[in-house]
């Protein structure tokens, strides 16, 4: 595990997966439905959620906050602990395919913005409901491929 950040309950990201689920998709049926603007507004504020993670560290985004001031007290202790790096990691790669979506999605190129959202929506999906978690695969490849450092 990275020294730098401290260990993470896994069940925290997965929480805030579920909640940017849920936004992705009223961000698809907003789009789906022609309103773009809309739909761009809200993918905006998800990236700038997902940059949150990414740069800040997953332990201080905002769902990881409400996650251990609220539910974390009602369940049980973790049956083990995982390395911040790979979660934060997944924030950045989320911040770059929401980022995609809310710039094309402002020039009007409503279907890359459908695109990316649903990219996303996926992604979130398998974290929250199965526990799996692209970007931290994507990490792990990356580092094994030594194309990145560890944190």
């Amino acid at each position: 595990m990275s020294t730098d950040r401290p260990p993470l309950d896994p069940r925290g990201p997965r929480f805030g997966a579920g909640i940017t689920a849920v936004l992705l998709l009223v961000d698809l049926f907003l789009a789906l439905t022609g309103r773009g603007v809309a739909a761009t507004v809200l993918l905006a504020a998800i990236c700038l959620l997902f940059a949150w993670g990414a740069f800040a560290g997953i332990g201080r985004h905002p769902y990881g906050l409400l996650f251990r001031a609220a539910v974390r007290p009602r369940l049980g202790p973790p049956a083990e602990l995982e390395d911040a790096a790979p979660p934060t990691f997944a924030q950045g790669v989320g911040f770059v395919i929401s980022f995609v979506g809310v710039a094309l999605g402002a020039f009007g190129v409503l279907p890359a913005l459908v695109v990316c959202a649903a990219l996303a929506f996926a992604a979130a999906f398998l974290n929250a409901v199965f526990g799996f978690c692209l970007g931290c695969r994507l990490y792990v490849l990356l580092l094994r491929a030594r194309v990145i450092r560890p944190a």
